[in-house]
This record gives C-alpha cells, sequence and structure tokens, in this order.
C-alpha cells in the first residue's frame, strides 16, 4: 500500500514528530514554512499540518490534487481558504483548546502589566531613574476592579477564573452561552453595551469569523468606562487598531495590550510605540507545554483521521456534537450504501431527494446521514472528487432538491433511514435501511420488496418475474462462469408478481456474464455496482 504523505510546515515537538513517524501507512516530508517550499511538496500530498501564520489560499490549494486534510496546529483558521478547501473535498481541522492555559495565562500577564505600568517602570530603572516619578508610576490593584470577558469560551472561561481568583467582578457576553451553561454564579452575563460601560478590563476571546469581524466600532467604544483597560488575545480584526489610538490619545481609553494584530507583521500599526500601549509578537500560546500539547493534539487527530478512526475538530464536516465519528460512522456508511443503491435503480436524472428518518437511535443524525446519502449518489460518477465534506455543495450544483420529509417510511423497522428520489417524469424510488445492534448496516425494503442485505461489496441487484426455475437459472449460469454466488437476498411484491434479487459476489461480473444475464426472459433489469 502507497504510503499518504503528510507535509508538515511548522515546528512539531520530538515526541510528536516521532509519533507521526512511527504510524503505519504515513510518510512525512518536513519543509519550510515558506510558499515555495509547501508549493513543491504538495504535489504528491495527502495531509498538510501548518500553523495560523502560513497563508494557505486557493491557488495555493491548486497545487495539491491528492490532498484530503488540512491541519492547522492552533485554534485559529486565519489564511486559510475554507471555502475553497470544502468545494475540493479537503477536511479542515484545527486544535481548540491546547494553548487555552497559555493563551488564558498571556492575557493575565498583559493586565497585570498594564495595571502597574511595567513597560514605563522597566524603562525608567533601566534607564537609571529610581522613583523618577512615583506620581507618574503609581499602578491600580486588580482586586475589586470588574473585568469584562467577550467570548466565553476555552480561554475566556479560564481568563474568567484567573480574574475570581484574584477578587476581580466578571461579567461576560456570549450570545452562544446561556445562563445555566455558566457553571460559576460569581460570571454574570449581560449585553456588550453593558459590559463596555460597566468593564475596567475588556478582554477578547472570541473566534474569527464573520459576526466577530469589526466586532467593536466607534460607537462602541463610546460606551467604554474613560480609564479602561482594553486587552486582546484573540484574533486580530475584531476592532480597528486605528480606533484604538485614537481612544486612547482622547484619554478614553487608559491603556491597551495586543498580543494580535490585523496584519502580521504589524509593521504599520499606529499602536507600535505608543505610550499606554503593550504589544508582544503574538505568543499567547508560546509556552513549552502548549506546544508539547499542541503538537501532540494535533498529530493524534491527522493519524486518526488519514485511518478512517476519528474525525476530531474537523470544522467543515457535518458530524454530531457530543457523539464521536466511531459512533457516527456505521450509520453514515448505511447512508452512503443507500445512496449508492439509489445511484444505481435510477434510470433518468435525479431532481429531488426527501429523507426521514425515524426511531430514538437515529435521533439527531438527520444531518450527517443526509451527507452520506449524497456521496453515496455522487461517487459512482465522481469518485474520488467527492467527500462527506464538499458532497452538499456538489448535489446544489447538479440542483437536486434535497428536503427532509414526513410519511414516507416503508418499512415496519423501529429505528430507519428512508430514501425516497424522484426522477424525471415524477418516478420514485424509496430505499429503506436500519442498522442492527448499531453496528451493522442493513437495507430492509426497496419500494415494496422487503429485502435484507449488507449494502457493501459487489452487488448485483436483478429485478425479475416471479415464476419458477429463476434461481436455478442464474445459479447454473454462474456456475458455468466459474462465478461463486457469496449471498441472494430476494423479496417480492406479491405471489406471481415481480421479485428483487440482491446477489453479493467476491469481484465484479465480467461483461460477457452481465450480456448473458441481460439477455434471460425472466429478467426485467439488472444492475451492477461495487460499495466500499
Amino acid at each position: 500500500m502507497t504510503p499518504k504523505r503528510v507535509v508538515i510546515a511548522t515546528d512539531l515537538t520530538a515526541d510528536s514528530l516521532d509519533l507521526l513517524e512511527a504510524a503505519e501507512g504515513i510518510a512525512v516530508t518536513i519543509v519550510p514554512p515558506k510558499t515555495a517550499h509547501v508549493r513543491e511538496a504538495l504535489a504528491g500530498a495527502s495531509a498538510i499540518i501548518t500553523r495560523s501564520d502560513f497563508r494557505l489560499d486557493a491557488p495555493l490549494l491548486g497545487y495539491a490534487p491528492k490532498l484530503k486534510l488540512i491541519a492547522r496546529m492552533s485554534a485559529g483558521l486565519t489564511g486559510l481558504d475554507i471555502d475553497a478547501a470544502t468545494a475540493r473535498g479537503i477536511l479542515v481541522m484545527n486544535a481548540p483548546g491546547g494553548s487555552a492555559i497559555a493563551a488564558a495565562e498571556h492575557t493575565l500577564t498583559l493586565m497585570l502589566a498594564l495595571a502597574r505600568n511595567l513597560p514605563a517602570v522597566h524603562e525608567s530603572l533601566r534607564e537609571g531613574w529610581w522613583l523618577f516619578d512615583r506620581g507618574q508610576q503609581i499602578g491600580r490593584q486588580l482586586h475589586g476592579k470588574t473585568c469584562g470577558i467577550v467570548g466565553l469560551g476555552r480561554v475566556g472561561g479560564r481568563v474568567a477564573q484567573l480574574c475570581l481568583a484574584l477578587g476581580m467582578h466578571v461579567l461576560a457576553c456570549d450570545p452562544y452561552i446561556r445562563e445555566e451553561q455558566v457553571r460559576d454564579a460569581r460570571i454574570q452575563l449581560v449585553s456588550l453595551d453593558e459590559l463596555l460601560r460597566e468593564s475596567d478590563y475588556i478582554s477578547l476571546h472570541v473566534p474569527a469569523t464573520r459576526e466577530t469581524q469589526a466586532l467593536l466600532t466607534s460607537e462602541s467604544l463610546a460606551l467604554v468606562k474613560p480609564g479602561a483597560c482594553f486587552i486582546n488575545t484573540a484574533h486580530g480584526g475584531i476592532v480597528s487598531e486605528a480606533l484604538l489610538a485614537d481612544a486612547l490619545k482622547e484619554g478614553r481609553l487608559g491603556g491597551v495590550a495586543l498580543d494580535v494584530w490585523n496584519e502580521e507583521p504589524p509593521f504599520n500599526s499606529p499602536l507600535i510605540g505608543m505610550d499606554g500601549v503593550i504589544h508582544t509578537p503574538h505568543i499567547g500560546d508560546n509556552t513549552a507545554e502548549a506546544r508539547q500539547d499542541l503538537s501532540l493534539q494535533i498529530v493524534r487527530q491527522v493519524i486518526d483521521a488519514l485511518a478512517d478512526r476519528d474525525y476530531r475538530n474537523v470544522v467543515n464536516m457535518p458530524l454530531l456534537p457530543g457523539l464521536s465519528y466511531d459512533e457516527i460512522r456505521p450509520y453514515m456508511h448505511l447512508a452512503e450504501g443507500i445512496g449508492a443503491l439509489q445511484h444505481a435503480l435510477a434510470r433518468s436524472p435525479i431532481r429531488r431527494i426527501a429523507i426521514e428518518i425515524i426511531g430514538e437511535d437515529m435521533d439527531g443524525l438527520i444531518k450527517a446521514m443526509t451527507v452520506g446519502i449524497l456521496k453515496g449518489l455522487l461517487s459512482p460518477f465522481l469518485g474520488d472528487q467527492v467527500s462527506y465534506v464538499n458532497a452538499p455543495l456538489l448535489a446544489a450544483e447538479r440542483g437536486w432538491l434535497i428536503t427532509q420529509a414526513k410519511g414516507i417510511q416503508i418499512s415496519e423497522y423501529r429505528n430507519v433511514i428512508t430514501c425516497q428520489i424522484t426522477m424525471d417524469g415524477g418516478e420514485e424510488i424509496s430505499i429503506a435501511g436500519a442498522l442492527f445492534d448499531r453496528q451493522q448496516p442493513r437495507v430492509v425494503q426497496i419500494n415494496d420488496y422487503r429485502v435484507n442485505f449488507e449494502p457493501r461489496g459487489h452487488l448485483l441487484i436483478m429485478g425479475s418475474y416471479d415464476k419458477p426455475g429463476v434461481i436455478g437459472r442464474v445459479g447454473t449460469l454462474m456456475a458455468q462462469r466459474g462465478v461463486n454466488i457469496a449471498s441472494w437476498h430476494t423479496g417480492r411484491a406479491e405471489p406471481g408478481g415481480n421479485t428483487l434479487t440482491v446477489l453479493s459476489f467476491d469481484e465484479d461480473l465480467p461483461d460477457d456474464v452481465m450480456e448473458t444475464l441481460r439477455g434471460q426472459d425472466f429478467i426485467r433489469h439488472v444492475h451492477q455496482l461495487r460499495i466500499p
């Protein structure tokens, strides 16, 4: 088996690099994080590991025809064209939480440095002045002050606990957090406007998204309590550096501390060198411990994803929160098999796909199983171009109408997924599937025909007339051609009517066998397919 090549364009720790190189079926290529070197290495790469300071855009992805996975050794995804990756079916994963402690501690470091005016007093003594002006060098204690945290996620939550330990009051604004989710009653959820008005220190901990781009405006900063300090260790672009500089010059802000910038390096930022500003070069996660944790976390995620064992922290794949890929995988494979069967049976272009899920076992899996069905429908003619990531996009490009429906149940099973496709002319095909023991995928009905087979391997779907001798004639034909039948499942709508038979084989049937089979007088239709 050809090993899957992983390009590393960042610094991994020795332990994590050893783990990756020891993984079965993986070859490692290490390159400097420079565009020219990465572009050359991407030609045969299955995966790439980078940090958020490396730009991976659509043109660069064009040099990676075999790329299946982009792994970011950070929580941030800036500089990465997720839309282009998704359209290509490339998984994008990050490593959230691995540097939360380091980022929270750095936030507190900046807060303390602002409170005690550390840069100025440090330089004063370095220049030979001992208590040159105690009035100018006077600081403030954090105890009793109010810290407003915008974004109460992994980092924001840790900052909140550190501030509480210092005796501060903590306000938080996070539209995705409900009051009952806040474990510490001392943290008060408020609106953004109230947080800006009441806080002595404002600390940003939101992700870089369209919603958070320019989150704070000149109107927002006008609400800030006079003399309040502003800290950003999350992402640049959340607030304009020019607005912060103006607010500092006008005395509306008492200090600014930034570890992240609108442009990095921030050569054109008006905040660099200003009095009352503490600036650091994006080192919030730059501790030995965080580096080790992040390296091991991302390497383990890459190994599991390439082995199809797990897809942790994939940001563009429809997995159900709270469930592992091990739990979801059998359901998605069942759905993919149903989609492949629908493709094989469809006699004209598909126009509509309706999906119904019934039963507690499948509760909440509609999105994941829909993607599985779409992948099964598209893979026979798109091959490796389609994945769980881009299947919905490719389906939309073909004008397929996809709906979640009720009332199309054709099976008596308690936990079942039913997919009904509608083709040109209005003809419909319905297929129902179930998961036995939550592990074994089975197709249990096709239209009016009750069946029970695993949608996997080399399959033959044969529509015939319900008449004596069919089984014997097919068996004799296969025996004459040296073909071994692995399994045989037949369902009929009514005695003496039509039957639907699904046979499985160890390999594809030769073309001449298929032609002979099609010429039999009992055959209505016959289709061959292979489901991985």
